[in-house]
């Protein structure tokens, strides 16, 4: 009997380590600054960007929250939905190169948006919403480096990009892939700022989905061992028999 309580607690351990584990890792991936949705059609007009912004600090709040733009390939028309609680500070700059659009030559455009005065407490998350008139047709991908700024000072950097292989980094910067064709354009390009509570809503329930899935897969290795410590003990039986 004492054998078999040792292949069980040994059993019980391994699979409470590894539900731990799973959790944690889905608690490490959801916990990434993020904007919604996730592709956009090349050219796309008069959108929503939603950047989502989770606390992962247990004895800090988020208090400020910095989106530097990209201005070699500029977001055009930026505006700022009110936020309650928040002011937004909207920053622009110079184009290096003019782009030309059917409005006019555009010589300026949005670099950053601040966004201070309110908070994130744990466990909480916050969605920023950017409305733009057009997004560049000249490149496949937008990245939006922020900076998120804790009460106790603590400042998180997510501006760092994936590698050649396809990693993701620590701290990966919000991105978007822009594709091609006016059919993405129809199915990814939220008109207004309730379509865009729907997308981040979807998103959301994505992320749930996921993390139901690796609890589902913690308890099949658990049972995995659980079946094997049976099989250990059998064995031990029939060797004495």
């Amino acid at each position: 009997m004492s054998t078999t309580r040792t292949l069980l607690r040994r059993a019980g351990a391994v699979t409470a380590l590894t539900a731990a584990g799973l959790l944690a890792a889905a608690g490490v991936a959801s916990a990434h600054v993020t904007v919604h949705p996730e592709s956009y059609a090349k050219g796309a007009t008069d959108g929503v960007l939603t950047f989502r912004v989770p606390n992962e600090e247990d004895t800090a709040s988020t208090t400020k929250v910095q989106v530097f733009l990209p201005t070699d390939h500029p977001v055009l028309g930026v505006l700022v939905s009110p936020r309650d609680g928040w002011t937004a500070k909207v920053t622009t700059t110079k184009l290096k190169t003019p782009v030309k659009t059917d409005d006019g030559t555009i010589t300026d455009a949005a670099s950053e948006i601040t966004w201070t005065g309110g908070k994130i407490g744990a466990g909480q998350f916050e969605d920023f919403d950017v409305a733009f008139g057009q997004l560049p047709e000249d490149t496949g991908e937008l990245t939006f480096k922020t900076l998120q700024t804790y009460s106790d000072g603590k400042v998180v950097r997510w501006i760092e990009e994936a590698g050649s292989g396809g990693e993701e980094p620590e701290n990966p910067a919000p991105t978007i892939k822009l594709t091609a064709g006016d059919e993405a354009a129809a199915s990814t390009a939220p008109a207004t700022q309730s379509s865009a509570k729907a997308t981040t809503t979807t998103s959301a329930d994505s992320s749930d989905s996921t993390a139901r899935g690796l609890g589902i897969a913690g308890l099949i290795v658990g049972a995995l061992g659980l079946a094997a410590a049976a099989f250990a003990f059998v064995r031990t039986r029939g060797a004495r028999a």
